[in-house]
């Protein structure tokens, strides 16, 4: 069994990005909500405990409180902003609202040599109302700031540290760098978290699931469904059937490209089934998205209770859900955030389905999975292809769904795609500088057609038609993402085209807005 840190979550948005940054470490690390039974975190036999920040603050009736179990693990402890107080608290110390709250950028500097924050003055991201006043017994400050006297405090014989700042933003250059000492130096973990040890991992989790029973793949030519798919045959092989559902919501020829790269790439039978009758009358006269997700859902797996009849009922059922699917559909399990979204596999499917779900990737981040899928040895045009939403062109689709409607948002989809390829940019190449210079390259790009109708002026008479969105983002995570700066020709290239080759649209927006405030997709 791999180490594991365990990340507990109080309530912060951010908190995956403490277990993504340890797995950039090479350790295994599992997200579990601050009061999970203690039976179900100590099963992992952790090496060691982060907790994270939240919104709430310890003195407040009915706050999140450090479990007792961990104070007694005698195990390294590292608390991140919230973290850090509730260990405080926990401990005998004393916190209090600060004078002078900082959120944003700050600069510490390290007043005491210790073994998880290097020497010198730094930049960090702070984000608290609240600052510790009086330490634990047995801790000593570590680094502070203009406004916060103990920016940092540790217990060097215990092993446990706190931090008033967030080490894993990106805003915090020297971050990540903290997370490896903490977890490699201090709880002397081994990083062998690597794609080859996620593969036979996941085989064997799979094969003890699964047994000798047949299993259908739920295959939408996505990144995650067909990294999924691999994997799953990979663990079973001939076991596995494939089907790939047609529900009138997919991008412009990507059933052609499914059938071809699932049959002549990966050498996997492949069913191809036709429901966009069924969900287009499914959809019909549904605007709000939260439904939308819902129906889409229930009418997936219905189509695929009909397919498992035809192949002889197959228990199983594959999905490509993620982490980040998890997490913003507020999984009870591994969450303490706002649900953000339903997404359509997650939350959005009907309890009395048949399948028992096998979800290979339920825990991984993109960026892991798109490792796994070229340890695999899949095709780059499948690893690297832009990521596509389980619900389709539904949640681009924003208002009434019509086959129509779809169709023109397919055409302008298509077209911004084959002007970001020939340009260069449908892939990062470096990381983006949030400064609007030097990105190359997107994560994820794609055109939103809008319930709005704006008044235009085409060969000398008045339109009155819709609106095409542009939306192109650069991200590492997608947990978070910026709005990537395209050349000003290539946005004016491509919305001329649009106007003058798609019917039914007469203006072409493009959305600046990050993650957050906004998510990546527009529903």
């Amino acid at each position: 069994m791999t180490d594991t840190i365990v990340v507990l979550d109080f309530g912060s948005q951010y908190s995956q990005l403490i277990a993504r940054r340890v797995r950039e470490a090479q350790v295994y690390s599992e997200l579990f909500p601050w009061d999970a039974p203690a039976a179900q975190v100590l099963a992992l036999k952790p090496k060691g405990y982060i907790l994270s920040g939240g919104p709430a603050s310890v003195y407040a009736p009915g706050a999140p409180q450090v479990p007792h179990y961990v104070l007694d693990s005698g195990l390294p402890m590292l608390g991140i902003c919230y973290g850090m107080q509730a260990l405080t608290h926990a401990l005998g110390g004393r916190v209090a609202p600060a004078a002078e709250r900082e959120f944003g950028p700050a600069e510490i500097e390290t007043i005491q040599i210790n073994p998880l924050i290097h020497p010198g003055r730094q930049p960090v991201w702070m984000s608290h109302g609240d600052r510790i006043e009086a330490l634990p017994e047995g801790f000593i400050s570590l680094a502070r700031s203009p406004n916060s006297p103990l920016a940092a405090m540790g217990n060097l014989e215990t092993r446990r540290f706190g931090l008033q700042f967030h080490p894993e933003v990106r805003h915090t250059p020297g971050g990540f760098e903290m997370i490896r000492r903490f977890v490699v130096d201090i709880c002397q973990a081994v990083p062998d978290w690597t794609p080859e040890s996620i593969i036979q991992q996941s085989i064997e989790r799979i094969r003890a699931q699964v047994g000798k029973a047949s299993v259908l793949s739920a295959v939408s030519g996505g990144v995650d469904s067909s990294v999924a798919t691999a994997l799953v045959h990979r663990a079973i092989g001939d076991q596995l059937v494939s089907v790939f559902v047609d529900t009138g919501l997919l991008r412009q020829d990507e059933r052609l490209q499914v059938e071809k790269a699932f049959g002549a790439a990966m050498g996997m039978r492949l069913i191809t089934v036709n429901a966009i009758e069924e969900m287009m009358d499914a959809l019909e006269n549904v605007t709000e998205p939260e439904r939308k997700r819902r129906i889409i859902g229930e009418t997936f797996i219905r189509t695929f209770e009909a397919q498992a009849a035809k192949v002889g009922s197959p228990h199983f059922l594959v999905q490509g859900t993620i982490y980040p699917d998890v997490v913003e559909s507020r999984a009870p399990d591994r969450s303490k955030g706002d649900r953000i979204k339903t997404h359509h596999n997650v939350g959005g499917l009907p309890e009395d389905m048949i399948f028992e779900l096998v979800e290979p990737l339920r825990y991984l981040f993109k960026d892991e999975v798109r490792a796994v899928g070229e340890a695999l040895g899949l095709p780059a045009e499948l690893v690297w292809r832009q990521p596509f939403p389980g619900p389709g062109l539904a949640v681009r689709c924003l208002g009434e769904i019509t086959p129509e409607r779809l169709a023109t948002l397919r055409a302008a989809d298509a077209i911004f795609t084959e002007e970001l390829g020939r340009a260069g940019l449908l892939r990062m190449t470096r990381p983006a500088t949030g400064k609007g210079e030097g990105d190359q390259g997107t994560a994820q790009a794609f055109a939103v057609l809008l319930p709005v109708r704006s008044v235009g002026v085409m060969g000398d008479l008045r339109t009155y038609q819709e609106v095409i969105a542009l939306r192109a983002v650069t991200t590492e995570d997608f947990m978070t993402a910026d709005w990537a700066r395209l050349p000003y020709d290539l946005l004016g290239r491509v919305a001329n085209r649009i106007i003058n080759e798609v019917h039914g649209v007469n203006r072409v927006v493009y959305d600046i807005t990050s993650k957050p405030p906004a998510t990546i997709e527009w529903e």
